[in-house]
């Protein structure tokens, strides 16, 4: 008899009601209340399913004619409306004989009677501590059936739980240690082992592989010999572990050992387009193979924005690597579903035929707090030699921890009876690139009111995302309205150092975009092209600058900057790009003498110097631009260098027809 259950006993001969209630304060899976017992096989069942004991708790109670209620508070309350006389001889004594018939092998419960609230009836108790032999029970004509508790209720032990149970029990060895009855050594591909060895640091030339054929030379304690001798014939034959790892053609022989590995591009699989990998062998080029497809999803992006992590991972190597090791070596084999890896575009699922094993509970396990427990003790070994994944309970815990590390959302673990799935989620940069995409698209096709109300609730969430202020910025210049970037530059960006250069020259452009740029505009584009032209600058850099300062109208701090760049970089002045773009600020500054000195009111000393200094600045753009004409190879920048010498002429002429003689 089970120790978990004598001192139930114990207490039951002394003082039988106090238990009673004791009972209905913890009922758990070791309880099980008959109102009426309306129908005895269930009784039996449920004691033969006490007897199995897969949750190894000792064995329960089935207690006849009580019945749990709540009470006005929610509280468990136990009514004994008992059994009359001959109803509880009645079922006693068919309850007790089908135990001995229809039972295999027979239990023999223990029985207790009690006192009920009614003085004409008595508590019927059935007591069935946990035995060390699978039992099962034939009911009418279904048959022998094996029953097992799950939780509070008594079910049908089948498939992965039966073969559970009858390993538990001793009836059956574990699956992977079973001798495979359809193979014979000749399937065993020698090379495959010899390689293994090799990897594990093992093999031996003198030995070599043949040695390893056989039913007596183990590679470990833990591990019996890869062949096995089959009971009725005494022929020699892999067992399925050995099939599993180093079998010729595996599927011939274990239908469900496949691994399918698909990427559907969008959340869920209504894509109509998808790929698909269909990988059959032994598992350990499963793995190999299922590693570089995990390798292509496992990579970097950079975000200089980012001070404190600017390199993240969008899913951890060794996080996909160990759910992938864990679904192979512990999926159930004994089911012909293969093991699934899925990537969607925010997650990679990774989904292990069969249930946990019995004995881990779920809790722990989605916390990495489980004990170690395998289905498969074989394969776990070998995968671990192998480096394929961890060992001793490890694999989780490394899951959740990398997880972690890389800033990714932790892993969901998704499991019933029939499997068990990872969710491993993406880092969370990566969602928020699918939203960027998808204003990259709404620019594309000309949706700019839908871009920007995207763009704008990204910004929300996160002000400093810099793609998202570009697009930002992109958007407003496409619609010409820099009014609400302004309005963000007074509350949201206020800390202008924090900007890109990149950033500030889109800003820039999108607030000189409008129809008619206000002074305030330009004052605030201005301010952003002189954070931009701070710091060391390149000349791809600069020319961006000079043009965003060119457009707002900033010539003369745009001929500035190009000076003191001259002057560093000397060898600016044979740069044609360098000569165009001086020509142009000054074309810039001598449209604003040309505007002074037109303007009515302008005092005439005033204007007179303003007529000289357009002359000069004509002067100087027109031989820059020369310069650029003769340097540059480039037909695109000669034609935007002879069109602006077309605009200076014009200009030139418009001055000679309104300037005034001199007094």
């Amino acid at each position: 008899m089970s120790s978990d259950l004598e001192p139930h006993l114990a207490m039951c001969a002394a003082d039988l009601s106090i238990d009673l209630e004791q009972l209905a304060i913890r009922e758990s899976e070791q309880i099980e209340w008959k109102e009426n017992v309306a129908d005895v096989d269930d009784v039996v069942q449920t004691l033969s399913a006490f007897a199995n004991d897969l949750a190894n708790l000792g064995g329960g109670y089935v207690i006849c004619g009580a019945q749990e209620v709540k009470d006005e508070h929610d509280f468990p309350k136990l009514v004994r409306v008992g059994l009359t006389s001959s109803r509880l001889k009645e079922v006693e004594g068919q309850v007790l004989q089908r135990c001995r018939d229809r039972v295999s092998p027979p239990i023999s419960p223990l029985v207790h009677e009690m006192p009920s609230d009614d003085p004409s009836t008595r508590l019927l108790i059935f007591i069935q501590p946990s035995t060390g032999y699978a039992h099962s029970v034939r009911s009418g004509n279904d048959g022998a059936k094996h029953w097992v508790r799950m939780g509070r209720e008594t079910r049908e032990a089948r498939n992965g739980t039966l073969r559970e149970l009858l390993v538990r029990k001793g009836a059956q060895e574990p699956w992977d240690r079973r001798v495979c009855s359809a193979a014979t050594v000749n399937d065993l591909d020698l090379l495959a082992i010899r390689d293994a060895l090799q990897r594990m640091r093992v093999f031996s030339a003198d030995r070599g592989v043949e040695a390893y054929l056989s039913d007596d030379v183990q590679l470990s304690a833990m591990v019996p010999p890869l062949c096995g001798r089959e009971p009725m014939t005494n022929i020699l034959r892999p067992r399925n572990f050995a099939i599993l790892l180093f079998g010729r053609e595996p599927q011939r022989f274990i239908p469900g050992m496949i691994s399918l590995f698909s990427i559907y591009p969008g959340r869920d699989r209504s894509d109509v387009q998808a790929e698909r990998h269909e990988l059959a062998g032994t598992i350990i080029e499963q793995s190999r193979r299922l590693n570089e497809l995990l390798d292509v999803q496992s990579f970097i992006t950079f975000d200089k924005n980012d001070k404190v992590n600017p390199n993240s991972v969008k899913y951890p190597r060794r996080a996909l690597y160990e759910a992938m090791g864990n679904a192979l070596a512990h999926r159930d084999y004994g089911e012909s579903d293969p093991t699934r890896v899925t990537v969607f575009e925010d997650r990679i699922e990774v989904l292990s035929p069969g249930g946990l094993p019995l004995g881990v509970g779920l809790e722990k396990f989605r916390h990495g707090e489980a004990a170690p427990r395998w289905r498969n003790q074989t394969l776990a070994w070998f995968f671990n030699r192998l480096q394929i994944a961890q060992a001793e309970g490890q694999g989780i815990p490394t899951i959740l921890r990398t997880m972690r590390e890389e800033g990714c959302p932790p892993p969901v673990f998704d499991v019933d009876e029939a499997r068990v799935i990872c969710v491993l989620p993406a880092h969370p940069r990566y969602a928020m690139m699918r939203e960027i995409r998808s204003v990259e698209q709404d620019l594309a096709i000309g949706d700019w009111e839908e871009a920007q109300r995207s763009v704008t609730k990204i910004l929300e969430r996160d002000p400093g995302n810099a793609r998202a202020l570009q697009l930002f910025a992109e958007v407003l210049t496409s619609l010409r309205d820099p009014a609400p970037l302004v309005k963000w530059l007074k509350t949201d960006g206020n800390e202008w150092e924090h900007l890109s250069r990149d950033v500030l020259l889109q800003f820039s452009e999108a607030l000189v975009s409008g129809k008619d740029t206000s002074d305030e505009y330009r004052a605030i584009a201005h301010r952003l092209l002189s954070r931009a032209a701070s710091g060391r600058l390149e000349e791809r850099e600069l020319r961006r600058v000079i043009v965003a300062m060119i457009r707002s109208r900033d010539h003369r701090n745009a001929i500035q900057l190009l000076d003191g760049y001259a002057k560093e970089h000397n060898e600016v002045h044979y740069s044609a790009s360098f000569h165009q773009l001086r020509g142009d600020a000054l074309i810039g500054m001598a449209n604003k003498c040309l505007a002074t000195a037109r303007r009515s009111k302008t005092p005439h000393a005033t204007r007179e110097r303003a007529w000289d200094q357009f002359e000069q600045y004509a002067r100087e753009a027109k031989d820059h631009l020369l310069k650029a004409l003769t340097m540059s190879p480039d037909a695109n920048l000669i034609s935007t260098i002879e069109l602006n010498m077309s605009y200076l002429e014009e200009q030139k002429d418009k001055a000679r027809r309104f300037r005034r003689p001199r007094r």
